[in-house]
């Protein structure tokens, strides 16, 4: 750790008083964590969320996410976490840390209504002197040009966000940006996981330091809240592109008769000058899919065309439409059609061992495969049912792994720990693998894609 931001944390912590209110609206995979994390670490945390169902269940000390026990829940209830739909409660909180869903519409552009919507709802209960932090992921320039004009204009008592010309002054609301670095499934300790920080001002940025130095062991100050969204897309971004990268080297060896998987393999030895990225089916999860798009977006503003990074999202939002031509084609070879085959999916959570549906691909090759005529149903230890979504209606629930011969093919999507792979190959009559889940097993049976 560097000693300046050592040096840093330390003097920030000061600011605040030994018992923090901290303020969580929304309750999701960043929100219901972080509202843990700090109610485990001494704070007085209360939870806001528009959802009754997760107000209800909270309070009853239940967890909705796979990976956070209710156990956990029901302690942090003990020691005295509310959960509220209520935001007049805001008015007893120093800090209020905004994790809410910054989606993208049909046409791929921004959607920040949850941004905009949790602004104006938070607006009327702020107070001189609190902290408000966005860690919704988005494009730079949300904090200062949406957030922070909607909070001066919606507050009863005519408080202004704090300046570098104006920390201090009593009739202030400081106001910062920390981008969240959540990611399901991973079982690295929170704490160890650096936060970027950067403020509208130098004492806002000081607070946010000292509310977050006192959950994670490193805290890292920017120069601006741009600064710190714009760290957040390179994060994804950098992913991004790297994957549509190795996809597309698929698509090649898959012509050239190489194996991508056994190609990677033997890349990452090396030991300096590589990292591996793996292919699939497509992107999943709530930023590295949404991103890419929301840089190029606000990019169009500077008359500035993001090209290679739009290309890599062209490659890999092409990379259902090659799945479904797989199981086509595999089909086809077996002297069967797409049109009314029965498709088993295996696995429509965006990654292993989670229960995050967010832009999950297998939604999109549930429908485009029913599109197709396909008979399609799914199974997924983590997902009981789908049903309707902001760019999809699918209204199944997952079928129980029984008599896997019943299907016509059975395609691998997520390669969720808890399957049984020598068994399926087994009894299927024909399996498409997307992740290389069926690498060790050699079958006819099997066809890799």
């Amino acid at each position: 750790m560097e000693t300046s931001e050592v040096t840093a944390r330390a003097q920030d912590r000061q600011i605040w008083p030994d018992t923090v209110r901290v303020g969580v609206v929304g309750l999701g995979y960043v929100g219901l964590p972080l509202a843990l994390s700090f109610g485990a670490a001494g704070s007085k945390v209360t939870g806001f969320d528009v959802d009754a169902s997760k107000v209800e269940r909270l309070m009853a000390g239940s967890s909705y996410i796979h990976g956070i026990p209710s156990v956990d829940v029901e302690a942090a209830r003990k020691r005295g976490l509310e959960v509220t739909g209520d935001y007049a409660k805001l008015v007893g909180v120093n800090a209020v840390i905004i994790c809410v869903p910054t989606p993208l519409n049909a046409h791929h552009e921004p959607d920040l209504s949850y941004v905009e919507n949790t602004a104006h709802a938070i607006a009327p209960h702020l107070r001189p002197g609190q902290l408000i932090v966005l860690e919704s992921t988005t494009y730079p320039g949300t904090t200062e040009e949406i957030l922070l004009p909607i909070l001066e204009a919606g507050n009863l008592v005519g408080l202004r966000c704090a300046t570098e010309q104006t920390d201090g002054n009593p009739n202030v609301f400081y106001l910062a940006f920390s981008p969240e670095r959540e990611d399901p499934g991973n079982k690295l300790d929170r704490r160890e996981i650096p936060k970027v920080v950067g403020g509208v001002s130098p004492h806002a940025t000081s607070l946010a330091c000292g509310l977050y130095g006192s959950i994670f062991n490193r805290v890292v100050p920017v120069s601006s809240t741009r600064t710190a969204e714009m760290t957040k897309l390179l994060e994804n971004i950098y992913r991004c592109v790297n994957i549509a990268l190795v996809n597309e080297l698929k698509l090649l060896c898959l012509r050239m008769g190489i194996n991508i998987w056994e190609v990677i393999e033997a890349a990452k030895t090396k030991p300096f000058g590589f990292q591996p990225f793996y292919p699939g089916p497509g992107l999943g999860g709530h930023c590295i899919p949404i991103d890419p798009f929301y840089l190029s977006w606000k990019a169009r503003e500077y008359d500035f065309h993001t090209r290679f990074i739009e290309l890599a999202g062209e490659v890999n939002l092409s990379m259902p439409y090659h799945v479904v031509a797989a199981v086509q084609n595999a089909l086809s070879k077996r002297k069967k059609c797409l049109n009314g085959a029965s498709i088993l999916v295996l696995g429509i959570a965006y990654k292993r061992d989670v229960d995050d549906l967010r832009e999950s691909p297998a939604l999109t090759l549930i429908e485009l495969l029913q599109e197709r005529g396909a008979a399609v149903s799914y199974n997924d230890p983590y997902l009981p049912s789908v049903g309707r979504g902001r760019h999809y209606s699918l209204d199944m629930e997952s079928t129980p792994l029984e008599d896997m011969a019943r299907w016509d093919c059975v395609l691998i999507v997520t390669d969720h720990s808890v399957y049984d792979w020598p068994q399926i190959v087994t009894e299927a009559q024909l399996v498409v693998d997307t992740r290389n889940a069926t690498g060790e097993i050699s079958s006819p049976k099997i066809v890799r894609c």
